[in-house]
């Protein structure tokens, strides 16, 4: 099949690891700067933000470096925002920032791309918000990692 186009991950579109790495940490960066965030964050590992970047890339179709090389899984990142009461201001200038640093950095910037990038943070922001106000996790371990694309039908998760 010459002529079957095959489509780029959105984890290949974005520029691959060290786009996103490069992404997580310069962001990160400016989360430790800011005034509402700071409180949040200010505990982070110094790895967050690769571990970040290692999940975002699992979730756009990349390689499996948040659940194989860091042990981590849905669940487990659903467990770090468990209990820590995050609002929708906080949510709002979580996506302010990271969309800036997205622009600064020069990630893919085209509609398509931004589109399925900012339908994931909105997405999983706001599920983060909500994990935040229980006391328990609702994702038990062995779920599936999201999965997210160009808007396929089907929602995030894909078997």
């Amino acid at each position: 099949m010459a002529d079957e186009k095959i489509i780029p991950t959105l984890y290949e579109w974005a520029g691959g690891q060290a786009a996103l790495e490069k992404l997580t940490e310069v962001f990160y960066d400016k989360v430790l700067k800011d005034p509402l965030l700071y409180p949040v964050f200010k505990d982070m590992s110094g790895d967050h933000s690769k571990h970040v970047a290692h999940f975002i890339a699992e979730v756009f179709g990349g390689p499996k470096l948040y659940s194989e090389q860091d042990n981590g899984s849905h669940a487990s990142m659903v467990a770090h925002h468990v209990g820590k009461m995050l609002d929708e201001t906080k949510r709002k200038r979580w996506m302010a920032l990271l969309l800036e640093t997205a622009d600064e950095i020069g990630l893919a910037s085209d509609p398509e791309f931004r589109a399925a990038l900012v339908g994931y943070l909105e997405w999983g922001s706001r599920i983060a918000v909500m994990n935040s106000t229980t006391t328990e996790n609702p994702v038990k371990e062995g779920e599936p990692m999201p999965k997210w694309g160009w808007g396929e039908p089907g929602g995030p998760y894909q078997p």
